[in-house]
């Protein structure tokens, strides 16, 4: 199946606020879904969740977290043991020892407890700035935006930004979602992407701003003769909507 190409150009600013507005209307319990009970433990699920589903994340951390409940336990852990466990995850020789040396620089620069500043977090072994956006908007409600690859999928579509890279990705949503929102936008698009605006075909046809968002139109100029599912399309004829 080919690739559905992103849209050339942003819509406008109008348009924007509009597609947001019924994304925050459609999923306003938008959260994240990796389970924890702390910051270290949020700290550490988002590690692991790198090439990594959060089912499979949470499937994984109730045995780590009950053999490792804090970071000084954890930073004293063999590695061998912690790739054991975490295994499943995928490149885990990596993110045992990721999350071994986080551990250690919680208890040896901050006496084991999770900054909430981003220069700090992303000073601690496995902490990009991802991951870092996601513990200061979820753990310490900090405005952030967390740019995944739904996020950066779903921005594209919407035509809210032509960036090529993440960072370029959240600047433009910065731009554009008001700063108290900033923490919630991103659950917005992860769970839109997840459940309607999925790789590599999104369902259209079952979206809510199918009305004004620019690409069911390039997929219906895409799919001429390639025989897209039915459910991509856009509906040939669309109610009325006011948002």
């Amino acid at each position: 199946m080919p690739k559905i190409p992103f849209p050339k150009r942003k819509v406008s600013n109008a348009v924007a606020a509009r597609e947001l507005a019924i994304l925050e209307r459609t999923y306003p319990q938008a959260v994240t879904a990796l389970q924890y009970s702390n910051p270290f433990e949020l700290l550490i699920a988002v590690i692991l969740s790198a090439q990594c589903t959060d089912a499979r994340v949470n499937m994984t951390t109730p045995t780590l977290f009950e053999k490792y409940p804090t970071p000084e336990k954890l930073a004293k852990a063999k590695q061998g043991d912690v790739e054991r466990i975490i295994r499943s995850c995928g490149f885990f020789r990596m993110k045992s020892k990721n999350i071994i040396n986080a551990a250690r620089g919680l208890v040896e620069q901050h006496g084991g407890k999770v900054p909430p500043e981003r220069e700090l977090l992303e000073a601690l072994t496995g902490v990009g700035r991802k991951t870092a956006s996601v513990v200061m908007s979820v753990a310490f409600g900090e405005a952030a935006i967390a740019v995944d690859t739904h996020v950066f999928r779903v921005a594209h579509r919407l035509g809210l930004t032509l960036g090529k890279t993440p960072r370029a990705v959240e600047i433009d949503l910065q731009g554009i979602v008001p700063r108290e929102k900033w923490r919630h936008a991103h659950h917005w698009l992860i769970l839109h992407g997840r459940t309607i605006c999925k790789a590599p075909v999104p369902l259209c046809a079952q979206c809510p701003v199918n009305a004004i968002c620019p690409t069911p139109k390039i997929i219906a100029r895409s799919s001429k003769g390639r025989g897209l599912a039915s459910e991509t399309a856009a509906p040939t004829r669309r109610p009325r909507r006011s948002y």
